[in-house]
Order: structure tokens, then sequence, then C-alpha cells
């Protein structure tokens, strides 16, 4: 009986990885009876380890968790990017990338272990209920969110369109935590946010590429034109851009380009292996253009990066890129399981490398706010209006409660709310990256008007 079920063990497991393999193997070569003599004794010795456990473990294990787990560290030990897909992360990775889910429209971290609110998005559930940036979530549908994982609070707040979460808020100033029970609607996810710096000059922010960014960052070019009367500079920021999705990465350079490769794949298997090539636009895009890198900037973004700045169409700004030159594919398996695996790695048009090198900046900027002017002295002893104790200034002062804090977790904080929540184009030119950027186009408007 024992035997009988180790080979009914054994068959199993080779009929599992069978289908682990079909994703990324021609048909044909589904049977493992074509492979050698080695790897039906290297899986004889897996399924003799996993019976061995299942029956003289300490504790009671379940083969199907042993089987998982063993999958999902052979998959791991590949890269630091491939990894084998339980079904709720499955799920999860699909709806980053889709550009909408269902929800209350909140952007959520852990501030000093508490779930806080970073900011509501204007127009969902949650804005149109109250909920306000830097409320602390204290219980989800009755449930504690003291040592909550991010990910599992997100899972419970996410749901169908037309169902109600009940979350429990403590905010700021308040003597009783509020409860609100709030019906999930459909959330877009907005990868680009615009703004006018000032006139002729604009700001775009690219937050992640998914399935609407190349869309909305045509529209945004178009408000952002009209807006100004014409662009006469771009800032185009992805400053923090993990990725996405490469066609969008594509797409979104070939705005900027007329022509000439956008980016080249080379992986071991020849149908990998592929060139994207900018086409002709119906809309140029004729003005200077400064990205903003940094390094938090990977794949997707430093493919872009990398184009604009390998075929001289942009100034690229800022500190060296993650450096994440691979391409990930991911293929679903049977039970709502997934396979997210490297494919190829992938080059810029002069055919650099950016694997563990990342996209090297053409001006380096460190981050900073700009300082506050000081005050000068009297120009040849004479005073000025704005020499004169307690002078009124040209606009209302800010109130206390909105100027820079001193607290750098409060400070983080603030900056995820600048990145999730409404831009504000006095916040962004306080940004020394931002306020640099703004400058040098300035400067190519100026000299381009000298006549020499």
């Amino acid at each position: 009986m024992i035997q009988k079920k180790r080979r009914l063990l054994q068959w199993s497991l080779i009929v599992g990885i069978g289908v682990l393999l079909g994703a990324f193997v021609p048909p044909m070569t589904h049977n493992l009876s074509a492979r050698s003599e080695k790897a039906y004794r290297e899986l004889k010795i897996f399924s003799d380890v996993i019976d061995l456990i299942e029956k003289n473990y300490v504790d009671p294990v379940e083969s199907k968790d042993l089987i998982e787990k063993a999958i999902q560290g052979m998959v791991h030990s590949l890269d630091p990017h491939s990894a084998f897909l339980p079904p709720d992360a499955f799920k999860e990775l699909q709806v980053d990338t889709r550009g909408e889910f269902g929800g209350l429209g909140i952007v959520i971290t852990l501030h000093k272990g508490i779930l806080t609110v970073i900011s509501p998005i204007e127009g969902t559930p949650a804005h149109r209920a109250g909920i306000k940036a830097g409320d602390q979530i204290i219980k989800i549908n009755d449930v504690s969110t003291k040592g909550m994982a991010l990910w599992e609070a997100v899972k419970k707040l996410r749901g169908p369109k037309g169902t109600s979460v009940r979350i429990t808020i403590h905010r700021e100033g308040e003597p009783k935590p509020r409860e609100y029970s709030i019906v999930r609607d459909i959330i877009p996810i907005e990868s680009v946010k615009h703004k006018v710096l000032t006139p002729g000059y604009g700001y775009v922010r690219i937050t992640n590429f998914n399935e609407n960014t190349t869309r909305d960052l045509n529209a945004a070019l178009e408000t952002l034109e009209s807006d100004s009367g014409g662009l006469k500079g771009l800032v185009l920021d992805l400053r923090d851009n993990p990725g996405g999705l490469l066609n969008q990465a594509i797409r979104v350079a070939d705005v900027f380009l007329e022509k000439g490769v956008i980016v080249s794949i080379k992986g071991r298997v020849k149908r990998h292996n592929k060139v994207y090539k900018a086409h002709r636009n119906k809309k140029v895009t004729p003005y200077p253009i400064v990205v903003l890198i940094n390094g938090g900037s990977a794949s997707a973004s430093e493919i872009v990066a990398g184009a604009l700045q390998d075929q001289k169409r942009a100034v690229i700004m800022g500190t060296t890129s993650f450096g994440k030159g691979s391409v990930q594919t991911v293929e679903a398996l049977r039970d709502g399981y997934g396979l997210k695996y490297t494919i190829a790695r992938y080059y810029t048009p002069s055919g650099r490398s950016i694997q563990a090198q990342g996209i090297v900046p053409d001006i380096e900027v460190r981050p900073g706010v700009v300082p506050e002017k000081k005050k000068e002295p009297p120009e040849s002893g004479l005073l000025r209006e704005k020499d004169l104790e307690n002078h009124l200034e040209a606009v209302p002062a800010e109130p206390r409660e909105n100027r820079e804090s001193r607290d750098p977790d409060k400070k983080r904080l603030q900056e995820s709310r600048s990145r999730f929540g409404p831009l504000d184009a006095g916040v962004l030119k306080r940004d020394y990256q931002i306020r640099r950027a703004l400058e040098i186009l300035i400067s190519f408007e100026i000299f381009k008007n000298i006549r020499g």
C-alpha cells in the first residue's frame, strides 16, 4: 500500500512539473519520458523526501503545502524577479496592471506600524464618505489591523463593485474613532498626473505602466498644450516608478520619438528576441524634455529613459536608476496559480544592457528642497519695503500646519501624499530636482532666442 501511494505521488509530481514546464517549452517536449534518467532520479529523491516528511515530521504537514513551497523555492532561486504565484498573489498582479479594480479609492501605507491613509482618490467612495489623508484605519469589518500586513489589508479593502466594507478610523484631534460603511466601486489606477509648472512649461508624472498609461499620457499632453498655449518644455518625472507593462513603456517612448530603435530584447529562446522601433507620429512633440529618474526608477521606466537618452531626445537628470534590465512574462497555470519568470534582457538603442548597471543621468542632481531665500542686506545702505520689520508679504503667509515638517517620518508621508494626491505647482517647484529641470528648460528657450 505504501509503495502504491509512493508511486502515485511520484506520478502526480511528474504531471505537475510537466504542466509547469509547459509554460515555456514547445508541446512536443512535455513528455518527460524523453528526458534523461538523471531527471527521473532527481524527481524520485524529491518524492521520497516529501513522503518521509509527510509521514515522520514532528507536526502534521500537507503534501500540497510542501510541494507549493518547494516550487516557490525552485523558481525564486533563479533570480529575484521570478516567482511562483499562489492564486491570491496572481490576482493582485493582474489587478495592478489592469488599470482598475473594485475598492474604496484610498492609497494606504504602514506609517510607524499603523495602517494610514496617504490620500483618498478624488471622486471615489472613500473621498465622498469623507476619508482624509492621515486617517488611521484601526479596524476593517471589526477586525483589528494591528500587526496586519499591507497586502492583507489591501485584499480586505478591495472587492466587487456594489459590496460594502466597514472601516474604523482614528483621526488626529478627535477623541473617539469614527466608523464608516462604504460601498465599493470601480477605482481607476491613475498612472499619469500632470500640472502646468509655469506658463509654457508642463510637468507629467508617470507612477507606473498599466494598460491605460499611453492613453492617459496623450490626454495629459493635450491638456498641458491647451492650458499653456503651447508647450515650450516638459518635465517627465519617472522617479520611484517601478515599471509595469513592457508594451506601454514602448508606446510612451514612441510618443516622443519619430524614428529609430526604442529597445531590443535578447533571450535564450529565439522567439523572445525582438527589436522595437519608433513610428512617425501624427502629432509631433518638438519641445525639449527633461526626464527625472532615481534609484526607484526600474524596468519599464528605464526603457523609456534609456531610449530618450540614446536617441538624444531628452536630458536625463537625477540619480542612477535601479538597474532592472530583465524582462518577465507571466503564465497562467491550473487552479488559479501563475508563474512569473525571466525570459530575456533588454538593451537600449545604443546596445547598452541596463541589468545591474542602471541608467546614468546626463546631469546628476541629488534630491532636496529649494531653500527659502535669505534676507539680503540693504543695497548701498538704502532700505526697501522687504527690509522693514513685520512687512507684509506679497501673498498671505502659509498656515503653520502646512509648512514643511521637521519630522522625517511625517515628511516621507507628506511626500507620499504629494505623489498620490492632487498635484500642486508650488509644492512641485520646491522640489529641488524639478526646479533644476525647469531652469534647464527655461535656459534652453533663452539661448535658442539669442542671436549671435
